[in-house]
């Protein structure tokens, strides 16, 4: 112990100290062979390693990181701008930006692992959701046993609208128009619509495979194109788009309507384009593209029910304007998953196959046409 009458200078109080805390290289931490090199512009005393020859300041204060250009930080996944990396959870930056999705790249050069990330907001609605109508039989002039005979007749077959009339007026002494059954099945998809929504929850989809195809059907004489979506174990027709054009949007908006309510191990479509990235980005499950129908792995479930739907749509002549179009095609999906009974399925509906199964208080509230 150094005696207060003998007070260390400062040379010999800073070389003590270095002897407590030793200073090291921090490139070869060397410990020994240093020299002292001088002192920095800002005061701070420089180093000299004789073994590497780095020259270092270690008291000098760290500056913030700053990044140059063409490096990334890596930041906590919390704080990062786009999203991590699913496969090394590095940082990733935007390798194509197009107007319903993005595709991110990792910043990890032994990765270098390219996603997809879809836009939610800039997908446009599936035309399944824009029906109007009535909700409801109430202000009706004629009985719903009446009106619940004519629809079933007009969707279940293919009797055309002047038909369902002769047939109310000869069995039932009924005197209604073409034009109002015309109505009566159009007007009220939205109840149709607001029915399978409360069933479709309880119903199961987590299936093998989705099989997704495009029809063309003609409105008011100009050619549109209809998609439809079906699950390959029950049959079910999970949704539809009608637009006037077959690009890759249309698919998005057919995928994302779809997106809530299971996830199948695959998704099976035809070779064309407009499939690719939307099975990728939105469904998030593999892509299997058919090559031929003669293939093991094939198409030909939903083109069955193109088939079926075609004889339908044959009997109408085409449609007059979209949104009855748009209307007539909802309730005939509805009366194929919930009314329809499948001599494939053992004569059930896909609804029933699905898990359906109604109390009597709920069969009395659907006008038991789900059985």
């Amino acid at each position: 112990m150094v005696s207060p009458q003998n007070p260390l200078t400062f040379e010999r109080k800073r070389f003590s100290m270095r002897k407590i805390i030793p200073v090291m290289c921090p490139k070869c931490n060397n410990s020994k062979k240093l020299h002292l090199y001088g002192k920095t512009p800002d005061g701070y005393q420089k180093y000299l390693c004789r073994k590497c020859f780095h020259q270092f300041a270690p008291d000098k204060p760290r500056k913030p990181y700053k990044p140059h250009k063409g490096t990334f930080r890596q930041l906590p996944p919390n704080k990062r701008k786009y999203p991590s990396c699913p496969k090394c959870n590095y940082a990733t930056y935007i390798n194509n930006d197009y107007e319903l999705h993005t595709h991110y790249k990792c910043v990890n050069r032994k990765c270098n692992h390219i996603f997809i990330a879809v836009k939610p907001m800039a997908i446009p609605p599936a035309s399944m959701s824009k029906l109007f109508g009535k909700t409801d039989f109430k202000r009706m002039r004629h009985s719903p046993h009446i009106i619940l005979q004519a629809i079933a007749m007009f969707y279940v077959g293919t009797t055309s609208f002047r038909k369902i009339a002769f047939i109310l007026r000869l069995i039932h002494n009924i005197k209604v128009s073409h034009q109002t059954i015309s109505d009566w099945c159009k007007k009220f998809a939205p109840m149709w619509n607001n029915m399978a929504l409360e069933l479709i929850p309880a119903l199961d989809f987590n299936s093998d495979e989705w099989h997704a195809d495009e029809t063309v059907v003609k409105i008011n004489g100009v050619k549109h194109y209809l998609w439809f979506i079906i699950d390959s174990e029950t049959r079910f027709v999970l949704g539809f788009h009608l637009s006037p054009r077959r690009t890759s949007p249309n698919a998005f908006a057919l995928f994302q309507s779809v997106k809530h309510l299971g996830k199948p191990n695959a998704v099976i479509t035809d070779r064309y384009y407009a499939y690719n990235v939307p099975s990728k980005a939105v469904l998030e499950v593999p892509h299997i593209k058919v090559e031929s129908f003669k293939a093991e792995m094939n198409n030909n479930l939903i083109e069955c029910f193109n088939k079926q739907f075609k004889a339908w749509y044959k009997t109408k002549n085409g449609f007059c304007n979209f949104d009855s179009a748009n209307n007539l095609i909802s309730t005939f999906v509805f009366f194929f998953n919930f009314v329809r009974p499948h001599m494939s399925l053992n004569g059930l509906t896909p609804a029933q196959v699905a898990g359906l199964e109604l109390t009597a208080k709920q069969r009395r509230r659907c006008l038991n046409l789900v059985a």
